[in-house]
């Protein structure tokens, strides 16, 4: 049986031989680019509907559809401090601004998180005189701490 992660490997370079782009493969099942692209290197599972398009579109074989639909081990980097350039920079950023951002959210929000379950995420382009902007918005349900459930 092939692994998930041997799977993620074959999409990876599937993808680039037949030149498909990530935002093709999510329009072809009706998904958003980043939740798709999240799903296809491995971080949620793929309805077997969708994950038939998927396999069909890449040249994969058949075997990976119940495979991709799994609940995967989801997070994780191959290091404590990444060590890719891009995903390094938004480590940085959340060492800057991470005190900011929490002191801000309970401040506006009360005593709670920011949901990475009732979430979702988009990566624009916007032009800007001095170089194109990269914006990327987290739009996560609040979910306040309950205290009152630890007196029961």
């Amino acid at each position: 049986m092939t692994t998930r992660a041997e799977i993620t490997e074959q999409i990876v370079v599937a993808r680039l031989a037949k030149g498909l782009t990530w935002q093709q493969l999510a329009d072809a099942i009706g998904k958003p680019v980043v939740w798709t692209t999240a799903a296809l290197l491995g971080q949620h599972p793929i309805p077997p509907e969708h994950g038939k398009t998927l396999v069909e579109m890449l040249g994969l074989d058949e075997s990976a559809v119940p495979v991709l639909a799994g609940v995967p081990m989801r997070g994780g980097l191959p290091t404590a401090v990444p060590t890719d350039p891009t995903i390094y920079r938004f480590y940085e950023a959340l060492q800057v601004y991470g005190g900011a951002i929490k002191e801000l959210i309970h401040e506006q929000f009360g005593d709670g998180i920011m949901s990475a379950i009732t979430f979702s995420v988009s990566v624009d382009k916007k032009p800007h005189p001095a170089g194109d902007r990269v914006v990327v918005t987290f739009d996560g349900k609040f979910l306040p701490y309950d205290w009152t459930a630890a007196e029961g």
